[in-house]
């Protein structure tokens, strides 16, 4: 009967870990979105045109992505919850920075350092979870964490218009300070000292994976700005992106090469078909979950006259729904296959994004667009969990820090590169159908804009979310081919086989 007892006392430790967790990757995921809804303001408040703006969130999301290969190994060698620690306390001082700028070069730099700070925190989330909790209990906690992550991108825009509307944007980043302390209290309290690792770190890997990244980005994102041609001198904007690839590529080989020493990023946890498949999906969700809130909510405010608290609410359904059956398809992955849950999510992901493209530009009722907005949050609760689970179910433990910051990372690619391409549309389309509406001059605000120029403003917000959703449907595509897996009630099995044990021992 005292092992009965243990093991409960061990599962109910485990998630007491959990929740402590996720406080704080809730806020940092939020933070992912929580400035699309304060585009307008922040551009007239600091006089920024909406180029400028969305550097904030790409900032962000570069800083955020880069390193979170190299921070998985951190908390490998120092251990996930002491890297966990310091990465929460970074990004809340990042985020009080940030509240207090005065420019919008000032709160590009302290969007950088809460990027930081948010890339020694996520992976070592992951890892805590792997680590604490049993291979057989792990798929419902993955499923948790999973939807926690797609709730709070979902839930960041409506957050940031309450605040925006009541307090102001600067309030979007002084929320995150109580939710700090907070946070670092919980995990302090209910977070254990996990065992460490010797982990070697490759320098020159680093290096070619920041650079190659930044390169690619800032050709995508900058491209419209130059026309796609001559930067400086003979640099283009092509040869940029083409350059970054090259290094892309060189660093791809380089971790082939490294057999032993441990490499930055370990190409054998690509052999496991799941993960691989998983990681592509999720670069494609990342893609869309933060392209679509750039063009929905500055259309809703621009075109349609509302509030950043109003837009919000408009974009609440998909928090909604999410939230609600997040927990519910958590429960179903313990006995339906990831796989066919993930292919609805990602069908229904991908029609909820054009249908609200086609009503956008054919400048249909805004309460037509509650409907796809809907899907897009029943879209979101089956999307997030199956590939969590699918993505870390098998792996060893020894990969586990390397194979969340892996995963984290291309989620965070896809999101990244999600901000580049939606910046880089949107600028074209105001090109194309507003005159002198190019994103990269002065601030768009809605007193500046003609009845027909709104209209226009629309329609171009509308062709641009074409690109989310033709993204997400061609990503869709690889969870058609996740292994079958013969899923049981994991919970009932693991007490069933205690109270087993607990009476043959009687």
């Amino acid at each position: 009967m005292r092992d009965i007892v243990s093991a409960l006392d061990s599962e109910r430790g485990a998630w007491r870990a959990l929740w402590a967790v996720l406080v704080g990757f809730f806020m940092i995921m939020v933070d992912s979105t929580v400035v699309s809804v304060a585009t307008s303001s922040i551009s007239t408040s600091l006089n920024a045109g909406v180029n400028g703006v969305l550097w904030v969130t790409s900032a962000y999301l570069l800083a955020f992505t880069v390193p979170l290969l190299i921070f998985g190994r951190l908390g490998d060698r120092f251990g996930p919850r002491q890297t966990y620690l310091v990465g929460l306390t970074a990004f809340t001082l990042a985020s009080l920075w940030a509240g207090l700028s005065s420019s919008i070069e000032m709160l590009i730099a302290a969007r950088i350092a809460q990027g930081l700070g948010a890339a020694l925190m996520t992976p070592q989330s992951m890892s805590i979870i792997t680590r604490v909790f049993p291979a057989a209990r792990r798929g419902p906690a993955m499923g948790v964490w999973g939807a926690t992550s797609g709730a709070a991108i979902l839930v960041g825009p409506i957050i940031g218009g309450l605040l925006i509307g009541s307090l102001g944007w600067q309030w979007v980043f002084f929320v995150n300070v109580p939710l700090g302390l907070l946070a670092f209290a919980l995990v302090w309290r209910f977070v254990p000292r996990l065992d460490t690792t010797s982990q070697k770190f490759d320098i020159l890997g680093v290096i070619a994976w920041g650079v190659g990244r930044f390169l690619v980005i800032f050709g995508v994102q900058q491209g419209e700005t130059y026309h796609w041609g001559q930067i400086v001198g003979p640099i283009t904007v092509p040869a940029v992106i083409v350059a970054g690839l090259i290094v892309l590529a060189g660093f791809v080989l380089w971790q082939h090469a490294q057999k032993s020493d441990a490499p930055l990023l370990p190409l054998r946890l690509f052999r496991d078909r799941n993960f691989s498949l998983a990681n592509a999906a999720i670069i494609g969700a990342g893609f869309a979950i933060n392209a679509i809130p750039f063009p929905l909510l500055l259309w809703a405010q621009i075109s349609e006259g509302f509030t950043p608290f109003q837009s919000a609410l408009l974009a609440s359904p998909m928090a909604v729904f999410t939230i609600i059956l997040a927990p519910l398809v958590g429960r179903a992955l313990n006995h339906v296959n990831p796989r066919w849950i993930a292919v609805f999510g990602f069908a229904s992901f991908a029609g909820a994004i054009l249908w609200v493209s086609a009503l956008i530009t054919s400048q249909a009722a805004w309460g037509w667009v509650l409907l796809p907005v809907s899907l897009l949050g029943i879209a979101s609760a089956s999307v997030w969990s199956p590939l969590s689970v699918a993505a870390t179910r098998d792996l060893p433990l020894e990969l586990a820090g390397a194979g969340s910051g892996v995963y984290n990372s291309m989620r965070q690619i896809g999101g990244v590169l999600g901000a580049a391409g939606i910046a880089a549309l949107m600028q074209a389309r105001l090109s194309v159908n507003v005159p002198g509406g190019s994103a990269t001059g002065p601030s768009l605000t809605l007193g500046a804009m003609s009845p027909a120029m709104r209209a226009a403003f629309g329609t171009a917000m509308g062709q641009a979310l074409l690109l989310p959703g033709i993204v997400v449907a061609i990503a869709g595509l690889s969870v058609l081919f996740l292994t079958p897996r013969h899923t049981v009630a994991v919970r009932d099995q693991f007490v069933a086989a205690q109270l087993t044990a607990g009476v043959a021992e009687t």
